[in-house]
């Protein structure tokens, strides 16, 4: 399971610190990351790093966003910075095993993703 939280409202250029706790973690390799979604839109992959700390993030974030973890607690961090209205979103964050960060970002996370969480970015 997945629960993420941290999202919320920001004027553009502000910041938002997402974070996604996993549970009931069933093998030690894993890639995890986050997607994020507009209505109507395509579920894109933004930012993932695997359990050797290797990230990897979309063209649309690099730069601006960074992604962590704590690996004691299989939890993920994304610090989002200099936000822009067009980040504004559904922020999902997913996991999946023996896979690597290049597929992650494209194919998605195919073994458990969370509720989501809404970010908004005004202008």
């Amino acid at each position: 399971q997945l629960a993420e939280s941290g999202g919320g409202s920001v004027q553009a250029g502000g910041s938002l610190r997402l974070s996604c706790a996993a549970s009931d973690v069933a093998y030690r390799k894993y890639c995890m990351g986050w997607f994020r979604q507009v209505p109507g839109g395509k579920r894109e992959g933004i930012a993932v790093i695997d359990t050797d700390g290797t990230t990897r993030y979309a063209e649309s974030v690099e730069g601006r966003f960074t992604i962590s973890k704590d690996s004691a607690q299989d939890t993920i961090y994304l610090q989002m910075n200099n936000l822009k209205p067009e980040d504004t979103a559904m922020y999902l964050c997913a996991i999946e095993f023996f896979t690597t960060p290049a597929d992650f970002l494209v194919y998605g996370g195919k073994n458990a993703w969370g509720q989501g969480t809404q970010v908004t970015v005004s202008s």
